[in-house]
């Protein structure tokens, strides 16, 4: 076999490191395996040099210093919150935290350059396939692509035949699934065209090994990937057709497995995130409802499946779509990245055919090996797969997705050579089976850390390709995925698999990138138009806030006394219990059910707008709602509940500052704002209507000036002891009391009057009208006004309230 330009590579690191220093201790106890390459090692057994500046440094660190290294990484990755879902029984279908593999895999730039102009060449092959399929069709009119192979694919969107890319091109952005084999070429396991996940998470396995080793960073080489990032951004900025152009990443939403690096992503290169409900087709043109109207979207970055874009003309059954999305592409009013199709590239069969097609279409040979790929459309070509069955069911391997597929569905699964050799006689029978049959690859090894050695674990490159101004961009690093153990069926994540930064090192100094703009020259430009799914859910997060805050006061004030007496049933206790339990808050459970739905109904409502989100107000709310779900397993009613109100009141205080002290004073700003006030007006309204009544027990004011955090202030304004009337005064009607009824109206109606079209032509709009009747409203009154059937009123309108911004702006 002739050697390619990556072989030619390898021997001359190998050559480089025969005359190399063994690290001993870490390094000297690592072994390759029999017949496989290895990242680190040589076939000598040497350190690669690439390699040898790290192996020394962390050969100096001791085991404290090693474990507390591989902390700070972890501790970033928690604190920002990465994490992937795990899929499988309903329990498990949760958030895990990132499994990262500390130690990165390094790759020296000579053949990392090699691979570069092997991943274009590839990246530039199948965007002239896919503009084919979709196009003229001619390479499967000349007998280069069987018609089924096309035809029969799920991924064949009928709807797209005939319909160019706004842009002129289907691909910007794709990745591939590379892996070294046993003889040190490295061979494209998978093409990834349809929504490609990863990079966002390579950005951040960046962060985090930084973390661990920014002494060693700093004094290696290692190409940054800021510049990769940016010249996709402004890629993405020239696809716009007008000024007046948003561009958006197109999410399929919060229960989609990489929804954390959908938001990163979008908060990263300062874009907004959307989901297909946020959008609609006005003559053609895709829009983004927001609360200022409708708004026109010129590009998407689609992280959705193709076929469920669009209800109307592709997948009917789709929820997560835009009707008449195909529409806006055929009159060319939007940019796809990728465009809809172009998840059929990513067929395995296909695979088979691009040695032919690139000579057929560009002139040369393939520079980047596939992985050994059979169409097994003729029984001819299934007796030659079945004939070398003993081979391609080799192990280790690399078996991401099925060792047989019919139309892409499983038809022998991730099979063993025995369960293989069964189904064999049967599958060659069957005449009409169109199947591709894939050749196994022993991939290479990479250190992992494990009990505080370095041993070998199988090892896959996910590498991001992006087309830019100046062509096809790829990122100089990317996504490791290493095995859990020896085995590569544990390579994915599903599966105890982990992820590794990638490190391409250079013998000299880079160049250091960031995407901040020159500071000496810039645009302050608005911030972007929010979308009303996004409204909704700052508004609620507000509201949830509040109640939950509303709930914490009173029952930290109910169990202060309950410990003091142990008696529920003291008229006081049992006065406020009446009142929590039309609430549905049961005082006899330590943290009630109902105050931790609360809390976490506040965390959903942030998790959709991860994007709006800073780490830290993300980390304070978890850790508020994790520390809520530890409470309610083992806290008791008394003494123990209000302790521990105490400390949730501080946790929700602190993620409450930090949302008052950080969040930029825009357009989400006030709906957040409007909903937290809004809550604390009605949980004021409806406690003052309840604790002053009159059959209301002894001790009920004084309680309802500790719940509203103001019993030195009534000493301060009040020359007499707590009354009715001075109670109502300060809870009700003082403008300066950020507890009391006033206060939260004149704050709602200065964030309203800030709302788009809250005033057009002159005329308030109904529900700007409705805020300022019901402030004027309460200003006037006195504090012998305020009767039960005037707080039951204000409950009504507060309330109306609430409908009446629902209707105006989140509909």
């Amino acid at each position: 076999m002739s050697k390619t330009p990556v072989m030619e590579v390898n021997e001359r690191h190998q050559d480089a490191s025969a005359t190399s220093a063994t690290v001993e201790a870490l390094a000297d106890d690592y072994r390759t395996l029999p017949g496989v390459a290895d990242e680190m090692l040589d076939k000598h057994g040497n350190i690669r040099p690439v390699w040898q500046n790290f192996v020394n440094a962390i050969q100096a660190m001791g085991p404290e210093e090693m474990h507390e290294r591989f902390a700070r990484a972890d501790r970033y990755l928690r604190d920002a919150g990465v994490f992937y879902r795990a899929y499988g029984s309903a329990a498990s279908n949760t958030d895990r935290a990132w499994p990262f593999s500390h130690i990165p895999v390094l790759i020296a730039d000579d053949e990392w350059q090699v691979l570069t102009k092997g991943l274009v060449q590839r990246a530039e092959l199948l965007e002239k396939v896919v503009a084919d399929i979709y196009s003229e069709n001619r390479l499967v009119q000349e007998g280069f692509i069987p018609p089924a192979l096309i035809a029969a694919n799920s991924e064949f969107l009928r709807p797209l035949v005939g319909v160019k890319p706004a842009g002129g091109h289907y691909l910007h952005f794709c990745s591939f699934e590379i892996g070294r084999g046993p003889d040190g070429n490295w061979w494209v396991l998978a093409d990834r065209t349809q929504a490609p996940s990863g990079a966002g998470f390579a950005l951040e396995n960046r962060v985090a090994t930084t973390r661990a080793f920014s002494d060693i960073y700093a004094e290696t080489h290692v190409h940054r990937l800021a510049s990769f990032f940016g010249a996709f951004r402004d890629a993405l900025q020239g696809h716009k057709q007008s000024p007046d152009d948003r561009i958006a990443v197109l999410s399929p939403g919060p229960a989609n497995e990489t929804y954390f690096e959908h938001a990163y992503i979008a908060r990263y290169l300062g874009i907004m995130l959307l989901e297909g409900e946020d959008l609609t087709v006005v003559n053609g043109k895709v829009m983004v409802r927001t609360v200022a109207g409708l708004k026109p979207i010129g590009v998407l970055w689609r992280r959705l499946d193709a076929a469920f874009a669009d209800p109307l003309e592709l997948n009917q059954n789709s929820h997560i779509g835009t009707p008449g999305m195909v529409q806006a592409l055929r009159e060319g009013s939007v940019s796809f990245v990728n465009a809809l199709g172009t998840g059929i590239l990513e067929t395995r069969a296909l695979m088979a055919f691009l040695p032919t097609l690139c000579r057929h279409l560009l002139g040369e040979d393939l520079a980047m090996p596939s992985i050994a790929t059979w169409w097994c459309g003729q029984k001819s070509e299934r007796e030659h797969v079945a004939n070398n069955i003993e081979k391609m069911v080799i192990g280790p391997a690399y078996s991401r997705q099925p060792f047989f597929e019919d139309n892409h569905q499983s038809v022998l699964g991730s099979t063993l050579r025995s369960t293989a050799q069964q189904s064999i006689a049967s599958w060659l029978a069957s005449d009409g089976a169109q199947l591709v049959g894939q050749e196994a690859v022993t991939l290479s090894t990479t250190p992992v850390m494990v009990d505080g050695k370095l041993q070998p674990r199988p090892m896959s490159l996910r590498v991001f390709a992006a087309r830019t101004k100046n062509g096809w961009q790829i990122m100089p690093g990317g996504f490791g995925r290493i095995g859990s153990g020896k085995d590569v069926a544990a390579i994915a994540m599903q599966s105890g698999g982990s992820a590794a930064d990638v490190w391409i090192v250079s013998d000299k100094p880079v160049e250091r990138t960031t995407l901040l703009p020159d500071a000496e020259e810039f645009t302050r430009n608005l911030p972007g138009s929010l979308p009303s799914r996004a409204a909704d859910n700052l508004f609620w997060l507000g509201r949830y806030i509040e109640r939950a805050e509303g709930a914490l006061r009173i029952l930290r004030a109910w169990n202060s006394r309950f410990a003091e007496t142990a008696d529920a049933e003291q008229p006081l206790l049992a006065y406020v219990s009446d009142y929590l339990k039309a609430l549905d808050i049961d005082t006899m459970e330590g943290v009630p059910e109902t105050l931790l739905g609360s809390i976490n109904s506040a965390v959903y409502s942030a998790s959709n707008i991860r994007d709006r989100f800073s780490p830290d107000g993300w980390l304070a709310l978890n850790d508020l709602a994790k520390t809520a779900r530890r409470f309610g397993l083992n806290v008791k009613p008394g003494d123990d509940a209000t302790h521990a109100m105490t400390i949730l009141l501080r946790k929700l205080a602190g993620f409450a500052g930090l949302v008052h002290e950080n969040m930029y004073r825009f357009t989400g700003w006030r709906f957040l704002t409007i909903g937290r006030m809004l809550e604390r007006a009605l949980h004021m309204t409806r406690l003052l209507g309840h604790l002053t009544s009159e059959d209301a027990p002894d001790g009920a004011l004084d309680m309802l000036l500790e719940i509203g955090d103001n019993v030195m202030t009534h000493r301060r304004r009040y020359n007499v002891n707590t009354a009715h009337l001075t109670v109502t005064d300060l809870l009700a009607l003082d403008p300066l009391n950020p507890r009391s009824i006033l206060f939260q109206l004149n704050e709602i109606l200065s964030e309203v009057v800030e709302l788009p079209n809250a005033k057009a032509n002159g005329q308030m709009s109904h529900f700007c009208r409705e805020t300022v009747r019901l402030q004027a409203r309460v200003v006037v009154m006195t504090p012998d006004m305020l009767t039960q059937e005037v707080y039951h009123s204000l409950e009504r309108e507060l309330e109306l309230l609430s409908d009446l911004l629902a209707q105006t702006y989140l509909g």
